[in-house]
């Protein structure tokens, strides 16, 4: 914040707005929770017909309505009200570019925020036992709504991966931790001599199924159900860590690495990507995401370059670069050598 008014002292209206912010949060992420956006992708409708449709009191419902298009999530003409342009690309549900999964997740962790002085009081994360991660593997339902939040994590990245990685060198690889294959099925598109495969929890494995075949890529990726920690790692030339380090502390990461140095060939590579935080630390929006990571597990937080440099040197990998790959997130290479 750098405003100031004439008279030279700072202005206010900025702290305010920056104090405010949470509102318009709140408003966009209920709307996400409503599944607004899907409703309004079949058509523009009403104040009264959207108030029906999805069980709405009136006393709120045209502020709400009105306040999303002040936002430019929503368009009026006249009394309805329909999709602006980016909402109806990426909050529709009936569109493959969908991305509201991330934001559901994100809505999950908004009430969680609540917690921040605790946290900091305590250094404890602040996730009820009855609401923390693995209760999302504990059944189909969560199952399906963690993974599309995944997805939606990852939507930018993989079609950017695929191409600031030379894979035409190498013949395989895998996605540790993986989710239900989207940033695999990604890769594989653009490369198809890859053998590719996906890591994750034996729960995992029938949303995968489902998905390859909606994506029209059964067969072409593999599903390995393991636990990184406690099952062998898969044969292959490259591993992908894509935010699966952010949410382990130090002493996890370097063993995890090490579980992969041991597992990859000569001249295998592993591939890490998490929104990584500058070594100044003055990057505010990778600081509060690092944040957000210790609100919701016991170790995890984003980290610098340097320091993942350090833990990949000490699992034994060498020839490590660093490098922007998009939005926030940064691309680590590593390579076992002989």
């Amino acid at each position: 914040m750098d405003g100031t008014k004439a008279d030279g002292a700072p202005d206010i209206s900025e702290l305010l707005g920056l104090a405010q912010g949470f509102w318009a949060a709140k408003t966009l992420l209920t709307a996400v929770e409503l599944d607004l956006f899907t409703l309004l992708g079949r058509g523009p409708l009403a104040e009264e017909a959207v108030r029906e449709r999805l069980e709405l009191h009136p006393r709120a419902t045209r502020d709400f309505l009105d306040a999303l298009v002040g936002l430019g999530l929503l368009r009026r003409d006249g009394d309805a009200y329909a999709n602006g342009e980016a909402a109806d690309l990426y909050l529709d549900t009936a569109k493959p570019t969908c991305v509201a999964g991330r934001l559901r997740l994100l809505n999950w962790r908004y009430r969680i925020w609540g917690g921040l002085t605790d946290l900091l009081r305590t250094g404890e994360r602040q996730v009820d036992q009855d609401r923390d991660f693995d209760t999302f593997y504990s059944n189909p339902k969560t199952v399906k709504w963690f993974m599309a939040a995944m997805d939606g994590a990852n939507a930018e990245i993989g079609p950017v991966l695929a191409r600031a990685f030379d894979w035409t060198e190498h013949t395989s690889f895998v996605d540790i931790g993986g989710a239900r294959g989207n940033l695999a099925a990604d890769i594989v598109r653009a490369h198809p001599h890859l053998r590719g495969g996906c890591l994750d929890l034996p729960p995992v494995e029938p949303v995968f199924d489902e998905h390859m075949e909606r994506l029209g890529l059964t067969g072409k990726v593999t599903f390995h159900a393991a636990d990184f920690f406690a099952d062998p790692l898969p044969e292959t030339e490259v591993m992908v860590f894509g935010h699966v380090l952010h949410d382990w502390d130090d002493e996890n990461r370097v063993r995890l690495l090490r579980r992969a140095h041991e597992a990859l060939p000569e001249n295998g590579c592993v591939l890490i990507y998490d929104a990584l935080v500058d070594d100044d630390r003055t990057d505010a929006a990778n600081l509060l995401r690092s944040l957000s990571m210790r609100l919701v597990t016991p170790g995890g937080s984003e980290y610098t370059g340097a320091a993942c440099r350090a833990w990949l040197e000490e699992a034994g990998f060498t020839d490590i670069g660093v490098q922007p790959l998009v939005g926030t997130d940064s691309l680590v290479t590593a390579y076992k050598r002989g």
